[in-house]
């Protein structure tokens, strides 16, 4: 479910089916809605003019927008990452605005995928879909079953499996990030389960000078993929350079207890 002129409007740029779009009468003539219609109208999708007070019965928002669409998605296949470089990988990360920031800060950076594992919130949740800002349909998105099958996957792959830890890890920027990297993020409060931890390749730090015990996990993401990008565009050779990485990215994170979900 998509809401909004602006939100749709970049479904549509990716190409994404639209199944239909509800209008409700107040945004009936804002010229964004006009245009999104027409677009969906020469594509062949349906619209509906609703009466007053419908949206704000079906919405999720308290103030939704006067345009809601339903969109067709479909995640990616966990076999089809065969080749890439930088994945990020959320496991238990239960907070759909979470996930919609690491979505989009996945898509920033230039992120290959986002793999969700068993308990991470469902990324069509209409929340994470708000949070990424359209970034939904840039990235694909894998649903990537149980954590331990999902590393291993990735290690068959050739990707080093990576976690920040709130000690004694390399310093985020001291470790090498240009080679094949799955970075993974756990859950808000409790992080990632210490048998998991066991199953990665390294750790590093992010160092804080601040009082601030914990870092939020989409911040997080964000500090740990645009390092990995920095690195990359730093780099000699065919992956160095300004243009855009079309490496895949995970984003290996293991999260300290705390109701922010920050990673220390």
């Amino acid at each position: 479910m998509v809401e909004g002129a602006e939100l749709l409007s970049v479904a549509l740029a990716a190409g994404a089916p639209v199944e239909a779009v509800y209008v409700a009468p107040e945004g009936a003539d804002a010229p964004a809605v006009v245009e999104v219609t027409r677009r969906v109208l020469a594509d062949g999708g349906r619209v509906f003019d609703l009466a007053p007070g419908v949206m704000e019965r079906v919405a999720s928002t308290v103030t939704p927008q006067p345009l809601l669409a339903v969109v067709s998605y479909a995640p990616t296949p966990l076999d089809r990452l065969a080749g890439s470089t930088l994945v990020v990988v959320c496991v238990d990360v239960r907070d759909p605005g979470n996930l919609g920031t690491v979505i989009r800060s996945a898509d920033a950076a230039g992120v290959d995928a986002v793999v969700c594992c068993d308990g991470t919130v469902d990324p069509t949740n209409p929340k994470c879909v708000r949070a990424t800002a359209g970034s939904l349909f840039h990235v694909p998105v894998v649903e990537g079953g149980s954590a331990s099958a999902a590393l291993r996957a990735l290690s068959g792959l050739g990707l080093a499996t990576v976690a920040t830890v709130v000690r004694g890890g390399t310093d985020y920027v001291a470790f090498d990030w240009t080679g094949p990297v799955a970075l993974v993020l756990g859950n808000e409060a409790g992080g990632l389960d210490e048998g998991l931890v066991g199953m990665l390749d390294a750790g590093v730090t992010i160092p804080m000078a601040g009082r601030s015990e914990s870092l939020n996990v989409g911040v997080s993401a964000a500090v740990l993929c645009f390092e990995a990008l920095r690195q990359r565009r730093a780099a000699p050779g065919p992956g160095g350079g300004p243009a855009r990485s079309t490496m895949s990215a995970m984003d290996a994170a293991v999260e300290a207890p705390g109701d922010d979900g920050g990673i220390r």
